[in-house]
């Protein structure tokens, strides 16, 4: 919100040496964050001057030129010679002359200098040139913006050229600041001035007259009314040719919102000042009276842009007898405008939803100035006020007349529910000792009424503070008046025992592990298609459910994954595309896997505003589908780049495998690898990763179809798993091991099994038979060939055995592993290979 200080000063006493500076660190205070400084960057000598003569001078180039004898006042040097290519000004005028020294916005400097065979000793200057507005066909002549001076008067102080504006940024739930009557009374709050309050009327003052059909028929919107008040007056035979004054165009200007005609400026300048978006009819162009109505659907609307809009059925519109004349709210529309052919005007200030125009700006693509306003809530209290002020000006400014008789209005009561507000809510909230003296006054100097109860207070917030709605935002307020600066800056003594969950603590030790290996965390958007899923989501391929939403960023990935692989690919692709062609990355986030048969998303979300109630909350989560976090990782091009004396070396399984080590090392648990087939991956080069027998995911190679489809050159890895089932498997607590003191026995064993007989299997039984004296057990060589049997292998295992209280000897050593050796043989028929 930008305002002018000069019309902050109408309404709220300021210091005459008050500065923009001062303005805005008073406003700082009340909590409005300061944005810019405005003005209209020129400097004198800029002075009334007249026309005295002029010679048309026709150039080589096509133009004439005038060469114009200006008197400019004794003061600043009497009768000045000037060129001017403009011609819309005749002997006689006054205008505005820039002299030698002045500076116009831009910044351009006013010197005089030899042009067209003469020596300029200025410029006169045009309503643009000035930063007045837009027009730049001729001069501004100051008889047509109604402004008589004498010549020498200072012109920058003369057309309210001297203002200054402070902007400053308005958080939605405060929507009455976007106005000088809201701005005045916080800088009264900040500072103590008085504040007289614009909207401060008797109501035979504002009462409209009757006669004018109105009507509402629109159905309300989670039970808000669609309007909750229409004000209509009329003002007969205005005059749309009359300039708008200097000091309206000024301060609009620095408002932001330029000139175009003084009957729309006059309802742009009450919309600023008091709040209100107003919106003015060309009366004979009505038909009939005025019917506030939802759209029906394939309505269409042309409005004050140009453009035709179809119309959604929750769209709130203001009808005459010929259909939608304006979006309620948003814009009006073009057959009934303002233009400078209106004669009479029909006055409109409303009070209407804020959902319903919120929701129509957006779907619209549509915001305007109105519906910044209504959005956030207008005062239900002002329409009556600010449709008067409207008529008032419209009068003065454009010579209409009052039409006391022919109006309407359609209201209803307005009801403000009480806020009750506990003694020692505010202090024990914000940790001040705030007295009862103190919170009663804040509270009654932002306009509410306080009434004492036995435990506290009964407050009802002000009409324009819709924002006020519990005790929480009361206590915001008697801090926000009574200053945040009292506020102690002390951080609060966090409840023992709260902090990171033992899944999240688990979550970051695992990602802090994998970056520690060298992989980089890539986090990416959930969403892929339903064929991905299916893929990668199950071990045949099978169609599975999947989540598809409404309303998906990418048409072309509607769905909620299933599995983090979907998402991984393209962003590997995306780098290698770059030139990043060796990529280690991973990701930890959420999956969504709804359950066959089971509808999720069709619970009605209860309003805004408005608690659920415990059964509602238990039901919406009841329809959300089952989320837990997966980690996967994807590995492609080369661990090792080529070298002098050294040729690349290529991602494989076994830098996959290192990967889910290092996770189950990170998580406390060991995670056992056996083979697998899976849909999406390589025959023979697939893994499943299980924890206790529970399988938790998978590890393998991308099937060569798989990763052309993905646009993936050359050969890329990948594992998943179930990261919340992996820490729920390790507990709350990862226990470092021991170390022992005592020397490590160490052996190896070839076992000759078929060929069907997995190394994970067979390492189970080793493990199982050698019993604890077995430290840990390890493949090392894998041989299928010569002195092999057809379907049989030869698998070595590399075998450490540690006593806690003693050191080993090797016939212990061998009798333990002997016994792996005997399970393996019971199970497997497994031979020790010569």
């Amino acid at each position: 919100m930008r305002v002018p200080l000069s019309w902050l000063r109408e309404y709220v006493d300021m210091a005459a040496d008050a500065t923009a500076e001062d303005v805005f660190a008073s406003l700082v205070s009340v909590g409005f964050e300061e944005e810019e400084l405005h003005g209209f960057e020129l400097s004198g000598p800029v002075v009334v001057g007249q026309v005295l003569s002029f010679d048309e001078e026709p150039q080589k180039n096509g133009k004439t030129i005038r060469w114009c004898q200006v008197d400019v006042g004794e003061e600043h040097g009497g009768v000045r010679g000037i060129v001017c290519g403009a011609s819309n000004f005749a002997v006689g005028d006054k205008i505005v002359a820039t002299l030698p020294g002045s500076v116009l916005p831009g910044p351009f400097p006013i010197a005089a200098r030899k042009t067209y065979g003469h020596v300029s000793d200025g410029m006169i200057a045009s309503a643009r040139e000035l930063g007045l507005g837009d027009e730049h066909d001729g001069i501004l002549i100051l008889s047509t913006i109604g402004v008589d001076a004498p010549v020498g008067t200072d012109a920058i102080a003369l057309l309210g050229l001297d203002d200054q504006a402070v902007e400053i940024n308005v958080t939605p739930d405060r929507g009455y600041a976007f106005s000088i009557r809201g701005v005045a009374r916080e800088y009264a709050h900040a500072t103590g001035a008085d504040f007289r309050d614009p909207a401060e009327h008797e109501w035979s003052d504002v009462e409209p007259g009757t006669g004018f059909p109105l009507a509402v028929d629109a159905e309300p919107i989670r039970d808000n009314k669609a309007v909750q008040e229409f004000v209509v007056r009329v003002v007969r035979d205005v005059d749309p040719s009359r300039p708008t004054p200097p000091w309206m165009v000024a301060r609009l200007s620095l408002a932001g919102i330029r000139s175009l005609g003084i009957l729309i400026d006059i309802t742009n300048y009450v919309m600023l000042e008091l709040g209100n978006p107003i919106h003015g009819y060309d009366l004979d162009a009505l038909s009939g009276g005025i019917t506030v109505r939802r759209a029906a659907k394939g309505e269409k609307l042309t409005t004050l842009d140009g453009q035709e809009r179809t119309l959604h059925a929750e769209d709130l519109l203001i009808t005459d007898e010929s259909g939608p004349i304006g979006l309620a709210g948003v814009m009006g529309g073009g057959t009934t405008e303002m233009t400078d052919a209106t004669r009479n005007v029909l006055i409109e200030a409303a009070n209407f939803d804020p959902i319903s125009i919120a929701r129509t700006a957006r779907r619209h693509k549509l915001p305007s100035e109105a519906s910044k306003r209504f959005e956030r809530g207008v005062d239900p209290l002002i329409p009556f006020v600010a449709a008067r002020r409207v008529a008032d000006l419209m009068v003065e400014l454009a010579g209409g007349t009052l039409d006391t008789e022919l109006g309407g209005a359609l209201y209803s009561d307005v009801e403000i529910a009480g806020i009750d507000l506990p003694a020692e809510f505010v202090p024990n909230l914000i940790g001040v000792d705030y007295t009862d003296e103190e919170i009663v006054g804040a509270l009654e100097t932002i306009g509410a009424e306080v009434t004492e109860t036995a435990g506290g207070w009964q407050v009802i917030p002000p009409s324009w503070r819709p924002d006020l709605t519990d005790k929480w935002t009361l206590a915001e307020e008697v801090a926000r008046i009574h200053g945040l600066d009292r506020i102690p800056s002390i951080l609060p003594v966090p409840p023992a025992g709260r902090g990171l969950t033992p899944l999240q603590l688990g979550r970051r030790r695992v990602a802090n592990a994998l970056a520690s290996a060298g992989l980089v965390e890539a986090p990416t958007f959930p969403f892929t298609t339903d064929a991905l899923n299916d893929l990668h989501g199950s071990a045949t391929g099978e169609q599975l459910p999947s989540i598809k939403l409404a309303n998906p960023l990418d048409g072309q990935s509607p769905f909620l994954r299933r599995s983090l692989i979907p998402t991984l690919l393209p962003t590997a692709h995306r780098n290698i595309a770059r030139g990043l062609t060796d990529l280690a990355i991973f990701e930890i986030g959420a999956v969504f896997l709804p359950e066959p048969r089971v509808s999720y998303g069709t619970v009605d979300v209860p309003p805004l505003g408005e608690r659920p109630s415990d059964e509602k909350l238990a039901e919406l989560n009841a329809s959300i589908p089952p989320q837990p976090r997966f980690l996967a990782a994807l590995f492609t091009g080369n661990v090792t780049p080529r070298q002098p004396g050294r040729n690349a070396e290529a991602y494989g399984l076994s830098e996959a495998l290192d990967a889910v080590r290092v996770i189950g090392a990170a998580a406390g648990v060991t995670i056992d690898v056996a083979q697998t087939q899976r849909a999406a991956l390589h025959p023979g080069r697939a893994g499943v990763l299980s924890v206790d027998g529970r399988e938790v995911g998978y590890v393998g190679e991308l099937h060569p179809s798989v990763s052309a489809e993905a646009d993936l050159p050359g050969r890329a890895v990948v594992l998943e798993l179930d990261l919340d089932a992996v820490l729920s498997a390790a507990g709350d607590r990862v226990v470092a091991a021991s170390l022992s003191r005592n020397t490590a026995a160490t052996q190896d064993v070839s076992l000759v099994v078929p060929a069907a007989v997995t190394a994970a299997e067979l390492q189970a039984a080793l493990t199982e038979g050698a019993g604890d004296l077995l430290e840990s057990v390890r493949l090392v060589d894998d041989y299928r060939g010569a002195g092999i049997d057809e379907g049989s292998k030869s698998l070595t295992f590399a075998l450490r055995f540690r006593a806690s209280d003693r050191t080993l000897t090797a016939a212990e050593a061998t009798e333990a592993k002997l016994a792996g050796v005997a399970v393996a043989t019971e199970r497997f028929g497994a031979s020790i290979r010569d």
